[in-house]
């Protein structure tokens, strides 16, 4: 029988993991930078009576604004659907969700003039 990872599991693999245009925008995420904390490639379950229990890993989130950011690399073009149900999920349960493509990391200033928007309302 195969053994399940955890979420916190899942989450730590990923932090380890973490793709050069999430290593960007953690670097101006991080230590409240915008003066709020975040944390990276962070568990929400969403069924925990499920067996297993049913989770999503954010790549960035914020508790204090229940602010989820997402960054798309190539895979979403692949995977609309599944960002879609995933994104309606985490809404239903309060959050507001940033979909942000790897290419606008480029730009890190206007991106963080944007997430500073959602900060603020």
């Amino acid at each position: 029988m195969e053994k399940r990872l955890t979420p916190i599991q899942v989450a730590r693999e990923l932090r380890k993991n973490m793709t050069p245009s999430e290593r960007i925008l953690w670097d101006e995420l991080r230590n409240k930078k915008l003066g709020v904390k975040f944390l990276r490639q962070h568990p929400i379950i969403y069924e925990a009576s499920a067996t297993p229990v049913k989770f999503f890993v954010v790549d960035f989130y914020c508790a204090a604004k229940k602010l989820v950011i997402e960054i798309d690399g190539g895979i979403h073009e692949t995977q609309k659907d599944w960002d879609v149900l995933r994104d309606f999920e985490l809404q239903k349960r309060g959050y507001k969700v940033i979909r942000i493509k790897n290419d606008e990391v480029e730009d890190i200033n206007k991106l963080i003039e944007r997430i500073q928007e959602f900060l603020n309302n």
